[in-house]
């Protein structure tokens, strides 16, 4: 087997590269300007050149607000792109891995039994931002046109960049006190669980679409509590609602993810949330991320 991994300097991109490294898989990583999404030309020349069996594609445009500011930007590398790459990946035979995100669904959750509930795979769509009109382009791209194909649609994750734990932690140091978002619930996931995923979907055939965090849920304060808790900080945390802290796109209310198909394959080995937190922590202390 041979691994092309594509956004290979992003947070699940670095992770990857040492779980591939870790496990002496033969792959190559690329990032843009090297490897264009939105150029199929080009693309092809690389894939043909490397001859990958398997192409991971962890390369997106995940600014929210700036896909909501440069709509046709965001179509073209989360939606048209992967649409490119998947017809690469049909005509040469090769299983194409693409990751996507909860922004697909609505973010209200799905009430059953006056509770709601996580979404499953099965679930119908209704993307309600240009960056989750965009991801469910991709998918819907890759589904019908790469016949070997892996979807994973993830949420809230964190590794080795710039991400939420990182901005807590920073604004520690100069605030006792932080105001944080209560009502949106998702559930916080490692690039290390998010990695595993992927490398165990890609040892079967089982090919289609599938959720993949971290067990259970908690609302982004929840979650910075958690790491002032678990980092020894001595913050006080103030829960606001989303209308106290205004964004320009709004933000989903219910982001969790059931990891129904990975549970039906008997592969799902992500952990509860706080304790890949946990890990996460013990390894920034090291300067691992």
């Amino acid at each position: 087997m041979k691994v092309l991994l594509t956004g290979c300097n992003g947070q699940l991109g670095r992770e990857l590269t040492k779980q591939l490294t870790a496990c002496q898989t033969d792959f190559v990583g690329y990032d843009i300007p090297d490897f264009d999404i939105t150029d199929k030309k080009a693309m092809a020349e690389i894939i043909e050149k490397e001859k990958p069996s398997v192409i991971i594609n962890c390369g997106a445009m995940t600014n929210v607000d700036g896909c909501e500011t440069h709509r046709e930007a965001a179509m073209k590398v989360n939606g048209e792109g992967p649409g490119k790459l998947a017809e690469i990946a049909r005509d040469q035979d090769i299983t194409l891995v693409h990751v996507s995100t909860d922004y697909v669904f609505d973010g209200n959750g799905i009430e059953e039994n006056g509770k709601k509930r996580p979404y499953v795979e099965t679930d119908a769509i209704d993307p309600k931002t240009v960056y989750g009109e965009s991801k469910a382009l991709g998918e819907k791209l890759v589904a019908q046109t790469a016949p070997k194909h892996f979807i994973i649609r993830t949420a809230w994750l964190y590794g080795d960049g710039k991400n939420f734990v990182k901005t807590m932690l920073g604004l520690a140091d100069t605030h006792p006190e932080l105001t944080v978002v209560d009502d949106q619930v998702g559930s916080p996931t490692s690039t290390v669980d998010l990695a595993r995923a992927i490398l165990a979907l890609i040892q079967t055939q089982q090919y289609g679409l599938y959720h993949g965090t971290c067990e259970g849920q908690c609302s982004w304060c929840d979650f910075a509590k958690a790491i002032f808790e678990l980092s020894g900080k001595p913050v006080h945390v103030v829960p606001v609602t989303s209308e106290e802290y205004p964004s320009d796109t709004p933000r989903p209310k219910y982001s969790v993810l059931e990891n129904a198909g990975l549970k039906g394959l008997g592969i799902n080995a992500f952990r509860p949330w706080k304790e890949s937190l946990v890990e996460y922590l013990k390894r920034l202390e090291n300067q691992e991320v």
